[in-house]
């Protein structure tokens, strides 16, 4: 993971993560102009942080189906953060 701490800021990190997803976006023929990168991002800090940090990952591949199936990515961002930000760990 890249950092202005191992000497690439925001701005390096960022043209990184565009670079990443124009490759991968080619390699599955898909248009990287379609990938709505920050609704994703926002969505898996959202799960990190408010229920568990391996569901990260998970919730955006659940997001990637429920798109595929034809749901709006904005709305599926929006229904699964909320979700995530009202989680309540159970207690032990």
């Amino acid at each position: 993971m890249s950092s202005a701490a191992d000497g690439r800021g925001a701005g390096a990190m960022s043209s990184e993560l565009d670079d990443w997803i124009a490759k991968a976006g080619r390699e599955l023929g898909l248009d990287p102009a379609d990938v709505p990168t920050q609704a994703v991002l926002d969505l898996a800090k959202d799960v990190a942080h408010g229920v568990l940090r391996p569901g990260a990952p998970v919730t955006a591949y659940l997001m990637g189906v429920a798109v595929g199936r034809g749901a709006d990515p904005a709305v599926v961002a929006e229904r699964l953060s909320k979700l995530a930000l009202s989680w309540r760990a159970p207690t032990l």
